[in-house]
């Protein structure tokens, strides 16, 4: 079943990463919008229909919604670790999104200043200048990077826009390491085509990129929840640990959550 919200913002839940992490959902309720389309989506699979009547909460309205989810949970066992846009799809698509961060820091700064800003993205929108300089005011600005070569890439996030790899990795070296990259590894099939981001080519060439990127953390992880694409493999520890491994290897920090 797909995880969609109605809500703005939700939770906190507990997340692997994060810890109490309040969720913001930028996109329209019950509404996936989003330029991938990704195999393991918790959200499921995009719509094939657009709903034009499909609306964006205005930043006043964000603002409020967040003051008060904020003066509810400040001080209580439940305030946030986290603020985590994240929701039904991918947030930096909000034409707001560089105002709706500047509104998120001061709110984050006057209620729960302990508390990081954490931005889920899959990168499609960072070569927005306005949505750039916006990922770099957040504390854990979270890139997607899904595979090494633009084939598995494709075969796994399933992108309605068009996707250039080399540029992709110009514009995470912009953040000048200000950055954390999620990867998610799995094996199976989608429409009879073989997906695997864990042949030793596609590791070696991810990680050629990570050594181009020089992220802050690098997050590696296993589906943790229902996909659309049901035949799709769970990674175990062991396989997940060798992976890591690769990465340390290049004195660079790794999680990994299997």
């Amino acid at each position: 079943m797909a995880f969609l919200t109605e809500d703005l913002v939700f939770g906190p839940i507990k997340s692997r990463r994060l810890g109490n992490s309040l969720g913001v959902n930028l996109l329209p309720k019950f509404r996936k919008i989003c330029t991938f389309n990704c195999v393991y989506c918790e959200c499921g699979w995009n719509p094939e229909i657009c709903d034009e009547k499909a609306r964006f909460a205005t930043p006043q309205e964000y603002k409020q919604t967040l003051e008060n989810a904020l003066k509810e949970l400040v001080g209580t066992p439940k305030e946030p670790n986290s603020i985590t846009f994240s929701g039904n799809g991918e947030p930096t698509l909000h034409p707001d999104f560089p105002e709706i961060i500047d509104i998120t820091i001061k709110l984050r700064d006057k209620y729960v200043p302990k508390a990081v800003i954490s931005v889920l993205t899959n990168g499609t929108r960072i070569h927005d200048e306005r949505v750039f300089k916006a990922l770099q005011k957040v504390d854990n600005n979270i890139c997607k990077l899904d595979g090494g070569t633009l084939d598995v890439i494709n075969k796994i996030n399933l992108p309605n826009v068009k996707i250039d790899i080399e540029k992709y990795i110009q514009c995470l070296q912009r953040f000048e390491g200000q950055v954390i990259i999620q990867t998610l590894f799995l094996r199976g099939k989608h429409h009879n085509d073989n997906i695997d981001n864990t042949t030793e080519e596609e590791i070696n060439l991810w990680l050629e990129h990570l050594k181009k990127i020089k992220p802050r953390k690098t997050m590696i992880y296993v589906i943790d929840r229902e996909t659309p694409e049901k035949n799709l493999e769970k990674l175990s520890s062991e396989e997940m640990s060798k992976i890591a491994d690769k990465v340390k290897a290049l004195g660079l920090n790794v999680e990994y959550y299997s």
